[in-house]
């Protein structure tokens, strides 16, 4: 029975490799197993299980951040922080290439949608950036490493499915994940300014004539109207949830609210918006939750057939150390991404890998913001990182496959290495917990 719950998991995957469906593949593979091998009593426990994900009451946070993030992608901030963004910077060398940087990171912190922003930031800013005399590498690298920054810098729809997997609060991830996203940004910001120093011409500074220009008229409303309005959202969101005055999903209809509210004060609200705004949201919290079910009929099937008790055992006997084990999943999690979503991989390998790590003693909290890192490391990683094809689908002809892969890989080692550093030291987790 072991034995077939691993050759279970093995042939979803493969099924889903293959092309498949992956909701109906993780549910409907899993009730056949089922129907074959199990008891047919057992089914009786599947429903609670089913109504219990579904009454959950943190994934209601899902929807809300799926819908504040494509409010303000329709709200035009990104454009108007860009903007602002890069005469602030102008004059330095890839002062460009850290106003992108930043502000992905701010966009991250309002909306923790990567599709979203990698889209909006690749049609604003990679024209202007090689009009501007950017390497095509540096550019396109910049852009899909700062769109990413959503899956760990909290409020990350991520970080939310993460914590309802692996039962943690989902406030104690999105306190646990925020150093280590704002030191991330850090380490882009200072890989720009070594590579500008070093190569100056595929990183120049904006001519001084054009910083005059935008700073003629207006040039503090345009500032203030920018910053302010996003600042005081994730001020907001996240301040709500650190404080402890509400919950992340509270604060997740507070955000849903003032993105609707800032998109009013952009002037670009109107009934279409917000019939697209709302189509969008509910085509993609859909797919979040059909997936939900499929993998909760999945995960019910595996541990009906012991198949997570095979695996402990598994580890004991090979007598793996944690970090060993640890390191196994890592691996495992970073190819994965190469060929699946996050979606399926939280969903899939995360049910299955947490009581090991629960066996071992290992906080789950910490292994939640490894797993964030490691996903936003896969979303990047050639051949098919999701973020590369984001980008190249809305990137201008002359800019190719190859400039996306060569641009992507300083960022995809530099993610990496940070990992590593992450894993060696955990306190940087526990700063603000």
């Amino acid at each position: 029975m072991e034995i077939l719950a691993i050759i279970l998991f093995i042939s979803i995957f493969l099924l889903i490799l293959y092309g498949y469906p992956v909701a109906f593949t993780l549910g409907g593979i899993s009730v056949i197993y089922a129907l074959l091998f199990l008891d047919p009593a057992a089914f009786t426990n599947l429903p609670p299980r089913i109504m219990g994900v579904v009454s959950n009451y943190v994934l209601l946070a899902v929807p809300l951040f799926i819908y504040m993030g494509i409010m303000l992608e329709k709200s035009g901030l990104a454009e108007s922080l860009l903007e602002t963004m890069a005469i602030l910077f102008g004059k330095l060398k890839g002062g460009l290439a850290i106003s992108v940087v930043i502000v992905g990171a701010l966009l991250a912190a309002s909306t923790g949608i990567v599709g979203a922003t990698v889209i909006t930031m690749g049609l604003i800013s990679l024209p202007t950036m090689l009009k501007r005399g950017y390497s095509a590498e540096l550019a396109t690298g910049t852009i899909a490493a700062s769109g990413t920054l959503g899956q760990i810098i909290p409020p990350s729809v991520v970080l939310v499915l993460l914590g309802s997997v692996l039962n943690v609060s989902v406030g104690d991830l999105f306190a646990a994940a925020l150093l280590p996203g704002l030191l991330l940004v850090l380490v882009y910001v200072a890989y720009i300014i070594v590579i500008a120093t070093v190569r100056p011409r595929s990183a120049p500074g904006l001519p001084a004539e054009e910083i005059r220009e935008f700073k003629k008229e207006g040039y503090a409303r345009k500032v203030i109207q920018a910053f302010v309005l996003p600042f005081f959202l994730i001020v907001a969101v996240l301040g709500s949830i650190f404080a402890g005055i509400a919950s992340p999903t509270e604060a997740a209809a507070v955000g849903a609210l003032g993105a609707t509210i800032l998109t009013i004060f952009q002037g670009k609200f109107s009934l279409e918006v917000l019939k697209v705004v709302g189509r969008e949201t509910t085509h993609l919290t859909s797919m979040v939750f059909i997936i939900l079910l499929g993998a909760t009929t999945f995960s019910f099937v595996f541990r009906e057939m012991n198949g997570d008790e095979y695996l402990v055992n598994l580890i004991r006997e090979a007598n793996l150390s944690a970090m060993a084990f640890l390191a196994l999943v890592m691996i495992v999690v970073f190819i994965a991404g190469f060929f699946i979503d996050f979606i399926e991989i939280v969903f899939i390998i995360v049910p299955v890998v947490a009581p090991i790590f629960v066996q071992f003693g290992i906080d789950l909290v910490w292994i939640g913001v490894l797993l964030g890192l490691n996903l936003q490391t896969s979303f990047l990683s050639p051949p098919f990182g999701f973020s590369l094809f984001y980008l190249k689908g809305v990137a201008p002809p002359g800019v190719t496959t190859g400039h996306l892969y060569r641009g992507i890989v300083p960022f995809v080692v530099i993610q990496l290495v940070f990992l590593l550093v992450v894993i060696l030291f955990p306190e940087v987790v526990y700063v603000f917990l």
